[in-house]
């Protein structure tokens, strides 16, 4: 089965979503997401079995009231859903300002979940005063709400009874951590989240950052990071702290959309940073993974398969 998602988010690791989850001990109840956005590692996880409760986090309030909507108002947030997507038929693009002004004025989680399928690239913007303030793509008219439904429906049967939804800073998730836990961090990258860049809610000092790092470190809480990458020979951000002794692993999450857009191929690969915690408890079995991770596929496509 396809993992749902019913929030399309750029940046979402919802493509590499197989190799992160390779990582995860045997052993998990918990898996908490302090930065959660489109919450795909949290989806794949439930799917795959990897533990029974969740709690995903983000600072941006507005999102995870259209978490909450999703998990347990699926009918009622589709029909609004569809209503939008119908009302919008006469004139798109004088639509979608409006809804996007109602939306910075009553943060209903239907606009946002409109706004977010008809919006650039899935890319959120947002203005100094937190204002949602991305155009749309003017070429398409989002997800067909039969589509969206099936999707919300599905996240709703996987995670219901089983997650807990918080709109709070990342450090006060520690507050649930346990024996048992795992937590997985995808927070703004570095150069992408200073005071002048809007594409995140939420801005991420990098040195009180690595002290949170540290902390779990030292508590022997099993993370694991996703944190910058490379580009073809490009690389992205500062290295981080050896004293973390964190285990750094590349993933390949295929070619790089900037460059295409550019007229360039270059292949992506993300910075996977598991913690100490984690490298000990799973032991030889991380190169293996590693090894198998590596490996091209053998399987040929049939014909007309993405």
């Amino acid at each position: 089965m396809n993992a749902p998602h019913p929030i399309p988010y750029q940046g979402s690791k919802r493509k590499i979503a197989k190799h992160i989850l390779a990582y995860f001990p045997p052993d998990i109840d918990v898996l908490i997401e302090p930065f959660a956005g489109s919450a795909a590692i949290t989806i794949a996880a439930a799917l795959a079995g990897k533990a029974s409760h969740f709690h995903i986090n983000d600072l941006n309030a507005p999102l995870m009231a259209l978490w909450d909507a999703i998990i347990h108002s699926p009918l009622d947030l589709s029909q609004k859903y569809a209503h939008l997507w119908q009302e919008q038929q006469r004139n798109p693009r004088q639509y979608y300002d409006s809804v996007r002004n109602e939306f910075n004025r009553t943060h209903k989680p239907e606009h946002l979940l409109y706004l977010l399928a008809r919006c650039v690239k899935a890319s959120v913007r947002y203005n100094p005063k937190g204002e949602f303030n991305q155009s749309p793509d003017n070429r398409r008219l989002g997800r067909h709400p039969t589509r969206m439904s099936e999707d919300i429906r599905a996240v709703s049967g996987l995670l219901r009874g089983r997650v807990t939804i918080t709109a709070q800073d990342y450090k006060k998730t520690l507050d649930w951590v346990g024996q048992k836990t795992l937590v997985y961090m995808d927070p703004p990258y570095q150069g992408v989240s200073g005071n002048s860049d809007h594409r995140y809610y939420q801005r991420i000092d990098f040195d009180e950052f690595m002290q949170f790092l540290a902390h779990l470190t030292s508590q022997e809480i099993p993370f694991i990071l996703s944190y910058d990458g490379r580009t073809g020979t490009k690389t992205y951000g500062r290295e981080l702290p050896l004293e973390l002794q964190m285990r750094r692993i590349e993933v390949k999450a295929g070619p790089s959309t900037q460059a295409t857009l550019l007229g360039r191929k270059a292949i992506t690969y993300e910075a996977l940073y598991l913690s100490k915690a984690l490298v000990e408890r799973l032991g030889a079995e991380i190169d293996t993974i590693v090894e198998r991770q590596s490996r091209p596929s053998s399987r040929q496509l049939a014909l007309f398969e993405v």
